[in-house]
C-alpha cells in the first residue's frame, strides 16, 4: 500500500472505490488501525473514491519524536489531502477521527465538501464518567506488534502519549464550532460513551449541522447497525438536505 511523504512524517494510507473523494479517519488507540472503519469503507467505496490513511503512532504509520495531539494529526491530515488528493473531499471521522477531521474543518473549511463526526467529543469533559479510566485491554498490544513498524516495544510509550493527550484534549469552545462552516452530520449511539448532551452541544452550535442518534446502539454503532448507519452518511453525503415544514433552528431555506 502507499505512503505519503510528508515534512516529518511517513504516512500510510489505502484508498479504494471510484467518483469523488472521500477520506475516512479511524478512531484512535495503540493497536487500532483503519481496518476498524472496513464496513464503512466498503459501504462508501461503492460510491466515492475512499482514502483511509492512518494518523502518527496508529496502524502503520510510525511515531515521531514528541507528544501525540490533535492538532499534529490534524495539520497531517491536511498536508496529506493537500500532496495525496489535491482537492476538497468528502470526510467522515469516528471518535478522535472525528476530532482530527473536526479541527481540519475548522482551519481549512476549503477542504471540506461535507462532515460526518461519529461519536466524537469536541470537549474531553464530553465523556461519560469512567470511560477514560483504566488499563487498556491487552489484545492491541499484539495488534500493535503485528502492524506497527515501530514494533512491539514502543507499544506503552504510545498507549502513554495518547493517555496524555485523551486526559487534557480537545479543548474546543463554542465559538471553535461556529467557525466549522461545512455542512455537517452529527451521529451518536443512543447509549454511547459520549455524553448526548455534549452531541447535542454540537449539534446546536454548528452552523449547518444535521443530528442522527443510532437507537440500540452504542460507541460502536459503525458495526452494530452498519445498515443503518451507512445509509444515513450516504444519504447525507450525496443529497441535499429537504425543505422542512415546521422548522424551528432552520427558518431559512436550507443550503446544499
Amino acid at each position: 500500500m502507499p505512503t505519503a511523504e510528508l515534512p516529518g512524517i511517513s504516512m500510510w494510507y489505502d484508498e479504494r472505490g471510484q467518483g469523488d473523494p472521500c477520506v475516512l479517519l479511524h478512531p484512535g488507540g495503540a493497536g487500532v488501525d483503519s481496518c476498524a472503519l472496513a464496513l464503512t469503507v466498503d459501504a462508501l467505496s461503492r460510491v466515492f473514491h475512499a482514502y483511509t490513511p492512518e494518523q502518527r503512532a496508529h496502524g502503520r504509520t510510525p511515531d515521531v519524536d514528541g507528544p501525540v495531539s490533535y492538532e499534529l494529526m490534524a495539520q497531517d491530515t491536511i498536508m496529506f489531502i493537500e500532496g495525496v488528493i489535491g482537492q476538497s473531499a468528502y470526510w467522515l471521522g469516528i471518535i478522535d477521527g472525528a476530532v482530527v477531521a473536526a479541527m481540519v474543518a475548522r482551519r481549512r473549511p476549503d477542504l471540506v465538501r461535507r462532515l460526518v463526526l461519529v461519536a466524537g467529543v469536541f470537549h474531553h469533559d464530553g465523556w461519560e464518567e469512567g470511560v477514560l479510566d483504566g488499563e487498556p485491554p491487552e489484545f492491541p498490544k499484539q495488534s500493535y506488534g503485528e502492524i506497527s513498524p515501530d514494533g512491539i516495544g514502543l507499544y506503552d510509550v504510545v498507549v502513554a502519549k495518547l493517555a496524555a493527550m485523551h486526559g487534557r484534549e480537545p479543548g474546543l469552545t463554542r465559538t471553535d464550532l461556529h467557525q466549522i462552516t461545512p455542512r455537517t452530520l452529527v451521529m451518536v449511539g443512543e447509549d454511547d460513551q459520549v455524553r448526548l448532551e455534549q452531541a447535542i452541544e454540537m449539534y446546536r452550535h454548528l452552523p449547518d449541522a444535521e443530528l442522527a442518534v443510532v437507537p440500540g446502539t452504542s460507541h460502536g454503532l459503525l458495526v452494530e447497525k452498519p445498515g443503518l448507519c451507512h445509509l444515513i452518511i450516504a444519504e447525507f453525503m450525496t443529497k441535499d438536505p429537504v425543505q422542512t415544514f415546521t422548522p424551528i433552528r432552520r427558518t431559512a431555506s436550507p443550503a446544499s
